[in-house]
């Protein structure tokens, strides 16, 4: 049988959506708008195309999950002062207020995770997967023209 980095990778985040959805139910979070919250706890004010960027999600999914927890009050979108065309987007004060304890709920996975192996042989994945993301940063512009 070949192994599958790809295979592992997918089950791995699935479960993680899973895992996410469950400890986040109090906060009614969800694994699609959890990230968009840590973003903008980093960098709060980003605008929503740079939040798709930055999480590497597309536009319309973005705008999706920004709708969504501007509906839970989570976040609020107001109008660049510059450029009426651009949204961006803010925690609110529930949001402030819950993110120590989303981010402890959601890091509780890594943890989970690697608890078992030697912190030899999580820093080797953590190097492995962190050069497999930079290899596809490098080669991205050629697999959106198909020139693999």
């Amino acid at each position: 049988m070949n192994k599958s980095i790809g295979r592992l990778v997918s089950i791995l985040h699935r479960q993680s959506q899973i895992y996410i959805n469950y400890v986040l139910k109090d906060f009614n979070v969800t694994s699609a708008e959890y990230s968009f919250l840590f973003c903008l706890y980093h960098n709060d004010g980003m605008t929503q195309e740079k939040m798709s960027s930055v999480l590497y999600i597309d536009k319309a999914a973005t705008a999706r999950a920004i709708k969504s927890l501007e509906q839970k009050e989570y976040v609020i979108r107001i109008k660049d002062s510059g450029d009426k065309r651009i949204n961006r987007v803010y925690l609110t004060e529930k949001a402030k207020k819950n993110i120590e304890e989303i981010r402890r709920r959601v890091f509780h996975w890594s943890e989970f995770l690697t608890e078992d192996l030697d912190p030899h042989v999580t820093d080797v994945v953590y190097d492995a997967l962190e050069a497999m993301v930079n290899k596809v940063e490098d080669k991205k512009e050629k697999y959106r023209k198909e020139e693999i």
